[in-house]
């Protein structure tokens, strides 16, 4: 299944060139994830009563064509990768204009957190029930070993660089 959320472009959604701001296509991903999540009974409000959230650890995009003000763009969701328990998954959102021109798309990898925790966790089965749905034949078995292949990895400087 491919979930998809509408929006139609907003002035404040532009930025100075008079297109859809990159800004833009990170808050409409992140908004087209709530709403799936809303959507699957995974919202807001049921995430907090399971002490669990969403993170991304790495995003990245593609761009083909140009989105303007006061367009439609309808944005896809579909689980390409997922671990077998669902504590990671990668997203893939593509935007469309209505009359189905694919003007970009994001990946986006994450994992699910415990919010007390704050480490990393395997999601109740309502969860892992919701994101199987989304999951296509394609949809590839990530593991931890999945972070390593990341484009950056953490790399740590004496603070006393910043002051030269």
């Amino acid at each position: 299944m491919i979930f998809y959320h509408k929006f139609e472009v907003r002035w404040s959604d532009l930025d100075a060139n008079k297109h859809l701001a990159n800004s833009s296509y990170v808050q409409y991903c992140a908004q087209s994830r709530m709403a799936f999540m809303t959507k699957e009974k995974m919202g807001v409000t049921q995430l907090s009563r399971w002490g669990i959230g969403p993170v991304i650890m790495n995003e990245r995009y593609s761009f083909f064509k140009e989105i303007y003000a006061d367009q439609t763009v309808i944005v896809s969701l579909e689980i390409d990768g997922c671990s077998e328990d669902s504590s990671i998954y990668r997203f893939v959102h593509k935007f469309y204009t209505p009359d189905g021109v694919h003007c970009a798309t994001a990946e986006a990898t994450g994992v699910w957190i415990d919010m007390m925790l704050r480490k990393m966790t395997t999601p109740p089965d309502d969860v892992v029930e919701a994101m199987n749905k989304y999951k296509s034949p394609e949809t590839i078995v990530m593991t931890r070993e999945d972070f390593k292949k990341l484009p950056f990895r953490p790399d740590n400087v004496d603070p006393a660089e910043f002051t030269k």
